[in-house]
């Protein structure tokens, strides 16, 4: 369903954060992460009559350009809700690749109650950004990627937004690696969710916008709590330095929460072995990549 359609992401060595250790350098992939693998799987997975609806989302940018890419492939109609403070250059790449986007939310739990407003009002088919099992099931293949290409992979490191990229992983990989999840500390909606037994609302403001989600899906949860080892919280100075480092010695230009794999190695806070580390995206705004570059 998505062989062929999307990029085998390169898997690199990194000697400078040690011997064995490993970037999955997903920034790569099309439209600049590793969305679009949970949307052309769900996309597949639907009706002919849930394709003619039309296809509706929400996103702080990283699937919303991927579900604007991946209906645009399909030839369906797609609108995208994001929010007010949203990055620009993400609202303006989904809107280039042909989908229409909602900015009435304020902020992002205040963008799901708009979803529910609009899945009601339009009949539009739902395609989840990280809590559905076809999406789940998408972004493990960047687990399978991994398994291919690094011999005795002993420790997967991956961001944590919504949960759907490390509940894919964990299960693809599961039994054949070790998997730590990190979290920006302003952004903890899965680590809020394991603590308290269930999915709760939380007040996301990490840089990595990427991560910022209000909650963790309940899907994704309950396969955090079985497959995933450790989650782990990452500061703003741990992102940024990891963001820095893959700038200017790995030559990788990433985006904050593309980053926060690395900021918890090189923090010290999940190196085990062989490591990969999950660079998930490279959607950043220019002002906000000089920003960090020139923070030092």
């Amino acid at each position: 369903m998505i062989r062929g359609r999307l990029h085998h992401t390169p898997t690199l060595s990194c000697r400078t954060l040690g011997r064995d250790v490993f970037l999955k350098a997903e920034l790569f992939q099309r439209t600049g992460s590793f969305k679009p693998r949970g949307v052309l799987t769900k996309l597949h997975s639907l009706s002919a009559e849930e394709k003619a609806r039309g296809v509706i989302g929400i996103s702080a940018g990283n699937h919303a350009q991927a579900l604007a890419w991946g209906a645009a492939e399909e030839g369906l109609d797609a609108l995208l809700v994001m929010w007010q403070g949203a990055s620009e250059v993400k609202v303006a790449a989904t809107r280039a690749y042909g989908a229409a986007v909602d900015l009435e939310a304020r902020d992002p739990r205040d963008a799901f109650a708009r979803l529910d407003h609009l899945l009601a009002e339009s009949g539009r088919t739902l395609v989840h950004p990280f809590d559905d099992p076809e999406t789940i099931a998408g972004q493990g293949t960047v687990g399978l990627e991994i398994l291919e290409d690094v011999a005795d992979v002993e420790t997967l490191v991956v961001p944590i937004g919504g949960g759907g990229l490390i509940a894919g992983i964990a299960v693809a990989t599961a039994g054949r690696a070790r998997v730590v999840g990190v979290e920006p500390e302003l952004s903890t909606a899965m680590h809020s969710a394991l603590a308290a037994g269930e999915s709760v609302a939380v007040t996301p403001t990490s840089i990595a916008d990427g991560l910022n989600a209000p909650h963790a899906g309940r899907n994704t949860l309950e396969i955090v709590r079985e497959l995933v080892d450790e989650v782990v919280l990452v500061s703003e100075e741990e992102i940024e330095e990891g963001f820095r480092f893959l700038y200017e010695r790995a030559k990788l230009a990433c985006e904050p929460a593309g980053a926060a794999a690395v900021a918890a190695v090189l923090a010290g806070k999940a190196d085990a072995g062989r490591v990969v580390c999950v660079v998930s995206g490279g959607n950043v705004a220019p002002r906000t990549a000089a920003g960090i570059l020139a923070g030092r």
